[in-house]
């Protein structure tokens, strides 16, 4: 059985990224791109006003305070989407809007809640002294012409859409998005909206494939079933050969009806491997054939699910041309003792609790690859290393999170924020 770190190194040594396209800022979210991105226009385009408020000079109102506010005459009035017709003299002021540009002259803002317009007249009283410069965004104080601003090889987030749309591009340039062929194999299997019959199973694990390939950011062209029949493999996988990458679940062990391997074969694959050791997912196939990876996964669905996370999900990363692709690990209290055989790295399904003193992490019990309610009630695993035999509680293991909600609060309320903690 090849080691679960060899065998990351032999299915990424064949993975390249994808090439590159041109999409709308709006279809760009989640996608990685793929030049650096410079700024067409500075941010702020001019000096514009932080808040409403008066434009002014602060050496004119050195002196104000509540007790003895200075007086300026008010000249004009300038809301944001306006240009300023006239520079601010001394002993004047412009009543300013947030985002209106700050008038020639003006080198201050006073926010309006220091001050008192006074009734049928164009005065105001100001009762604060603003140092130089106050409440100002200065003319590319964020970024300037021609700075790189999104470098390439970044994940588009929200923020880089924003950036994007500040910086006025309506198209961005971004690695494709993989194609992945999802393909369940077996006789007993029946799809989902069908009654199985007796010794017969639902097609669980493709479509839990099809998602997990979905959360990596993929297109999924969605297969069926093939029975064990060279036939019907051989038509399926002709199919599949058409997709960026081959994902197929079951059939990759060594029964008489295992023939995912040999089919691929014959359709020109060349295989790497065929077992790893890894509990659950030993029987683990990965190959190339025309130049796409083929991952053979078992036909447990804990198995299959745990060998996508390892394996696959890397390597569709890294496709679709990211450069973070490896699944973060952080360091948890276990809560219960848990044994296990050594001799394979161990992946235990398992709750994560976010603790006021740090992580702490709960073993579930009934591990069997073919346990789906642990998948469904746990939110990560507990990697143990193939010469361990367990934890004792209140030990320290490395947790590897599956489910992003284990960072969100298990509270209806917004938690306070406190100058300390318990």
């Amino acid at each position: 059985m090849l080691p679960v770190e060899e065998a990351i190194e032999i299915i990424l040594g064949e993975i390249k990224p994808l090439g590159t396209e041109q999409v709308g800022v709006l279809e760009a979210a989640d996608r990685v791109i793929a030049k650096d991105v410079l700024a067409r226009r500075a941010n702020p385009p001019w000096d514009n006003s932080a808040m409403d408020g008066y434009a002014l000079i602060a050496a004119d109102v050195v002196s104000a305070t509540d007790e003895n506010p200075v007086k300026l005459k008010v000249i004009y009035d300038l809301p944001a989407g306006t240009f300023p017709h006239a520079p601010v003299k001394s002993g004047e002021a412009v009543r300013i809007m947030t985002g209106a540009p700050v008038p020639d002259g003006a080198d201050a803002v006073v926010m309006v809640e220091r001050t008192e317009k006074l009734d049928e007249s164009k005065e105001v009283l100001i009762k604060t002294a603003p140092h130089t410069g106050a409440n100002i965004r200065f003319n590319g104080e964020d970024f300037k012409i021609g700075q790189r601003v999104i470098s390439a090889g970044s994940l588009i987030r929200p923020a880089e859409i924003l950036m994007l749309a500040a910086v006025g591009q309506p198209e961005v340039t971004v690695y494709k998005r993989p194609v992945v062929a999802v393909l369940s194999t077996g006789d007993e299997l029946v799809d989902i909206d069908k009654r199985p019959d007796k010794g017969q199973i639902t097609n669980s694990n493709g479509y839990a494939l099809a998602a997990l390939a979905k959360s990596a950011g993929c297109t999924v062209r969605f297969l069926g079933i093939a029975g064990d029949t060279r036939e019907s493999l051989t038509e399926k996988l002709t199919e599949a050969i058409e997709a960026d990458a081959i994902i197929t679940s079951g059939g990759v062990s060594v029964g008489d009806y295992d023939l995912v391997k040999d089919v691929l074969l014959e359709l020109g694959s060349t295989m790497r491997f065929w077992k790893v050791a890894l509990k659950p997912g030993k029987p683990l196939a990965f190959g190339v054939i025309s130049s796409r990876p083929a991952f053979g996964l078992p036909g447990n669905p804990v198995s299959s699910m745990v060998a996508f996370e390892q394996f696959v999900r890397p390597a569709l990363l890294k496709m679709a041309g990211r450069r973070a692709i490896f699944s973060t690990t952080l360091r948890a209290r276990i809560t219960e003792g848990v044994q296990i055989r050594p001799g394979r790295m161990n992946f235990l399904r398992a709750v994560l609790k976010v603790k006021s003193d740090g992580y702490v992490v709960t073993p579930l019990k009934g591990q069997s690859s073919g346990a789906i309610t642990t998948m469904v009630n746990a939110n990560s695993y507990i990697i143990a290393p193939p010469d361990s035999s367990g934890f004792g509680t209140g030990e320290t293991v490395r947790v590897q999170p599956f489910d992003s909600s284990v960072f969100l609060s298990d509270t209806t309320h917004y938690p306070p924020v406190t100058k300390t903690e318990e």
